[in-house]
C-alpha cells in the first residue's frame, strides 16, 4: 500500500520540488497540497490533479494523508504541527528559523498524538556529512568560523544549517572556541555562537553553500558543501517521508536516519 503524502507550502520552490519527487516514487502517493498562495481548489499534476487549499485542516480531513511534508515559514510551523497532531498525521519539516521552544512544542504534540516528527535544518545528504565532519574536526582546533551563502530570498540569517553546525561543533569541543583578541566585537565579524563567527551572504544566483574553516598554528582546515540545485535535498526528504512512520516524537537532524549522529 502506498504512503499518502500531503505538502504544506505546496506552491513554493521547495514545495514544487517535493511534489515532483513524490510523483517519482512508486511507493508514495500525493493526495493534497496547502499554501496561502494557492491559485485554486486543485493542483495540476501529470496525469491529473489533487485537492489544494489555503486551509490545512480541510486538506487533512478530506485527503487523510499518512505524512505531511512542510516547507513553509517558521511562524506557520506550530499551527501546522497542531493540525497534523490533531489528525494523527506524521510530520516531515525542512522549514528553518525554528526556536528551541518550537522544537519542544513539536515534540510534545507528536508524543501526545503518538506520531513521528522529523525536522531537519538541511536535507542534503552531503550537507549532513559536512556537519558531521565539522563536528569531528572541532575537537582538534581552537578557532573556527563559518561562511554560509544562500539566495537573496531566504528569510532567515544565519541559516539553520550554520547554527546547527556551530552548536554541534561546540558540543563536540566541550567549550567555547577561542576568538580573535578584540576589545569590542566589531559588527563586521558576523553573528557569534560559542566563539564561532558566522558570516551570512545573500545573493541571487546562489542556491546554498557553506564552508567551515578551522584554524591552528600554521594551518587551516576547510570543509565545504555546495548545493548546485534544490534537487540535492530530495533524496533526504524522501528518506524521511518513508521512515517517519517508524518514529514517535521528534527526531531532529537527518544524521539520525543516516546513522552518523
Amino acid at each position: 500500500m502506498k504512503t499518502k503524502v500531503a505538502v504544506h507550502g505546496a506552491t513554493g520552490k521547495m514545495g514544487q520540488m517535493v511534489i515532483a519527487a513524490i510523483l517519482g516514487e512508486p511507493d508514495l502517493a500525493l493526495v493534497g497540497g496547502v499554501d496561502m498562495k494557492v491559485p485554486g481548489d486543485f493542483l495540476e499534476i501529470p496525469g491529473g490533479r489533487v485537492p489544494c487549499s489555503t486551509d490545512l485542516d480541510t486538506i487533512l480531513r478530506e485527503t487523510k494523508p499518512d505524512v505531511l511534508v512542510d516547507f513553509s515559514t517558521a511562524k506557520a510551523v506550530i499551527p501546522m504541527a497542531v493540525a497534523a497532531a490533531a489528525h494523527r498525521v506524521h510530520i516531515v519539516s525542512g522549514t528553518t528559523g525554528l526556536s528551541a521552544d518550537d522544537l519542544k512544542k513539536i515534540d510534545e504534540l507528536a508524543q501526545a498524538a503518538g506520531i513521528g516528527a522529523m525536522v531537519a535544518s538541511n536535507f542534503a545528504i552531503g550537507a549532513v556529512v559536512m556537519m558531521y565532519l565539522a563536528k569531528f574536526a572541532a575537537r582538534y582546533f581552537d578557532y573556527a568560523e563559518i561562511i554560509e551563502e544562500h539566495h537573496n530570498t531566504k528569510l532567515d540569517a544565519p541559516s539553520g544549517t550554520a547554527l546547527t553546525t556551530a552548536k554541534m561543533m561546540a558540543q563536540a569541543r566541550g567549550e567555547r572556541f577561542l576568538e580573535p583578541q578584540h576589545k569590542e566585537q566589531p559588527a563586521s565579524r558576523g553573528q557569534n555562537l560559542e566563539g564561532i563567527a558566522i558570516h551570512s551572504i545573500r545573493l541571487p544566483g546562489i542556491v546554498a553553500r557553506q564552508e567551515v574553516i578551522l584554524g591552528a598554528l600554521g594551518q587551516t582546515l576547510s570543509i565545504k558543501h555546495d548545493a548546485i540545485s534544490r534537487e540535492c535535498y530530495m533524496p533526504g526528504v524522501m528518506m524521511a517521508v518513508k521512515k517517519v512512520k517508524e518514529l514517535k516524537g521528534l527526531v531532529f537532524g537527518l544524521d539520525k536516519l543516516l546513522g552518523i549522529s
